[in-house]
């Protein structure tokens, strides 16, 4: 009988660097700007992605420097399991720290990196680049991603 998937086997705390990195599905979503109202809390997402984006590909183009070129790049660690809730529905790292299972286009499912694209569950061809968006007009951005999952 073959092994189960080290994501069915193991918990978030329990994985690799390389499993950890390996439930990363590239949809990108994770780079994108949000906007929070300060009065009521309410946080909006926006089709406005991180200069590092690659837009095509839906991974960062810096992703090992990411830190020291976007201060502010948010890096998600075992430690921030409790908070995932922000991460989309659909973000393996939440589906498994919340006991569901991955998505069936989720690459490390499908064995094909485009599915999470072919899927439409990915930025690719949805957003800007923040450096074509002057930040007075960030709230012209606010969009409502489909977390089909």
């Amino acid at each position: 009988m073959a092994q189960k998937p080290f994501w069915r086997r193991k918990t978030l705390t329990q994985m690799s660097t390389s499993e950890w990195e390996a439930l990363c599905d590239g949809c990108g979503r994770c780079c994108l700007h949000s906007l929070e109202d300060e009065e009521s809390g309410e946080v909006y997402s926006t089709n406005v992605a991180c200069r590092l984006l690659d837009t095509h590909s839906c991974r960062c183009s810096q992703y090992s420097q990411r830190k020291a070129l976007v201060p502010d790049c948010i890096q998600l660690q075992v430690e921030d399991i409790p908070e995932f809730s922000w991460l989309p529905r659909t973000c393996a790292y939440r589906c498994l720290s919340e006991g569901r299972p991955l998505p069936e286009w989720h690459p490390l499912i499908s064995g094909d990196v485009e599915s999470v694209h072919l899927a439409g569950m990915s930025v690719r061809g949805s957003v800007v680049s923040e450096e074509l968006v002057h930040p007075d007009d960030m709230e012209e951005h606010i969009v409502t991603w489909v977390d089909a999952g």
